[in-house]
């Protein structure tokens, strides 16, 4: 049985890429076929359950792991052969979990196609959406603090916010009708702290179908990662896009806390291109940025600069290559590449405007 599912795993390696010539097929069937279905059914079973089923699997799965090698530690080498066809066996049976439960989503067209939009920009229209976004980011923070030199401070708890990131989903949906958003599943992960050494906001378990949020962060920023997270959920794999949706829907939401998440956000990542564009072409623009929003700002960097060392490094690299292997070929940079997204879709729908 070991050697089969050692030779499983190279054939599933082969299909998935005979499957990503295939894109329209995997919409088809999986996309919005089998796995409408399959996401469903986990969150109804998972999500009820008040603490996350997919950490708490994640933690007995590394205990046996643990203790296997423990095991298996005297003459591991000298048992290469038995132990690494257990290694590769293991292997397979999560890689081929992995992707029927929602890793095939990686395979299917890009949203930027089927809604017709494209990625790529000019300076000056970035130029253009910054300066609309400071103006929308500006008025949200002093409607809500009636102050311009003071940081946004959210009062909502976890539970909360969860429970609020769906409405915006319900708003949007007439907007882009290809996302739809059922049965919520949205908990605080109890990883937050390896998360934060890892440098990761939150993730989606892909064997549950649980959104999980790194609590520890700073508040203002987790409504975007809950509706991204979310995104996720939906069957949509790329991080560009899933940051895009996740600003259309917080920025959706009725909730002025909720828009100011989505804007600040929207705001850093076009500060951060300008930087990519041109060094120092930011600085220009933060001077009419308010000071609280700064305090935003700077609040998120530095909570990110303490956890700060090489384990975030390493998994940056990690998830980059992880990102490339599986047909996402700016890897961590995609998450930027939202920005493109967003120029695009405002300069035909005006969505910084109408909101």
């Amino acid at each position: 049985m070991k050697k089969k599912l050692s030779l499983f795993l190279f054939v599933q390696i082969i299909l998935m890429k005979v499957l990503a010539l295939f894109p329209e097929m995997v919409e088809r069937f999986y996309s919005n076929g089998l796995y409408l279905y399959l996401s469903k059914i986990s969150r109804i079973i998972f999500g009820w359950i008040p603490f996350s089923v997919g950490d708490l699997f994640y933690t007995i799965l590394f205990f046996f792991i643990f203790r296997w090698i423990y095991k298996n530690r005297i003459g591991f080498f000298k048992n290469w052969k038995a132990n690494g066809l257990t290694i590769l066996s293991f292997i397979s049976i999560l890689y081929f979990l992995f992707h029927f439960l929602w890793g095939i989503n990686y395979y299917r067209i890009p949203l930027h196609e089927k809604i017709g939009i494209e990625k790529e920009y000019t300076k000056a229209q970035l130029i253009a959406l910054t300066e609309k976004l400071i103006v929308k980011t500006n008025e949200l923070q002093f409607q809500i603090e009636k102050d311009s030199t003071k940081k946004v401070v959210f009062n909502y708890s976890e539970q909360e916010m969860y429970e609020m990131s769906p409405n915006g989903y319900d708003l949007f949906s007439n907007q882009l009708t290809e996302i739809k958003y059922k049965n919520e599943s949205i908990k605080s992960s109890l990883y937050s702290l390896p998360l934060s050494y890892m440098g990761f906001g939150g993730y989606l378990n892909p064997f549950t179908n649980e959104a999980q949020v790194n609590y520890l962060k700073p508040k203002y920023t987790s409504p975007l990662t809950i509706c991204h997270e979310m995104a996720h959920q939906t069957g949509i794999a790329s991080e560009s896009e899933c940051n895009f949706i996740g600003f259309m829907a917080a920025s959706s939401n009725k909730d002025v806390y909720f828009q100011y998440s989505a804007y600040a956000f929207a705001l850093n990542y076009c500060l951060y291109n300008l930087e990519v564009i041109e060094e120092g072409s930011s600085k220009s623009y933060r001077k009419f940025i308010n000071k609280g929003v700064l305090e935003n700002f700077n609040e998120n960097k530095t909570f990110w600069k303490q956890y700060h060392s090489w384990i975030d490094t390493f998994f940056e690299y990690f998830y980059d290559k992880f990102l490339k292997f599986n047909q996402q070929k700016d890897g961590m940079e995609s998450y930027s590449k939202f920005v493109g997204l967003l120029i695009n879709y405002d300069l035909i729908h005006d969505v910084i405007h109408a909101n």
